[in-house]
């Protein structure tokens, strides 16, 4: 079966893309830092911040990796114009919503966390739906195959 041609990218494909990879690749970066607890990174962290983190029930570190790790995917599916971004963004927005559960009605995350938690939980999931509706309107145009 032959495969249709592909749309040429606008140049907004190919900036959104390399920004996604970088924010996501810091999102994974965040995440190995605070999973094998690195004392520098974790330097500016309070004490019952650290002991938020460590505390983590298995459930929520599965969360947050799923969460992390496709969206680290769906952004290399991205520059490489697969459709599968679309599914790996997707699957990272339920990885979101169980770490915004956790933080904001199983726990009292939110508040340790501290007064920019909810902005910065909003902007994560803000760029979460962007970057799927993105895929989805890059595999209707043609651009992702």
């Amino acid at each position: 079966m032959e495969e249709s041609p592909m749309t040429k990218p606008p140049l907004h494909f190919w900036i959104v893309a390399i920004l996604s990879l970088l924010w996501n690749g810091y999102g994974g970066f965040d995440y190995l830092m605070t999973q094998t607890q690195n004392a520098g990174y974790l330097a500016t962290y309070t004490p019952e911040q650290k002991a938020y983190f460590a505390g983590l029930p298995l459930w929520m570190d599965c969360s947050w990796a799923l969460g992390v790790w496709t969206s680290v995917v769906g952004s290399v599916l991205l520059i490489l114009r697969r459709h599968w971004a679309l599914q790996a963004f997707l699957v990272s927005l339920v990885g979101i919503a169980g770490m915004l559960i956790h933080s904001y009605v199983l726990t009292d995350g939110a508040r340790i966390m501290g007064p920019q938690a909810p902005v910065f939980s909003a902007v994560i999931t803000a760029i979460g739906l962007f970057l799927a509706w993105y895929a989805w309107t890059m595999i209707k145009k043609g651009v992702l195959r």
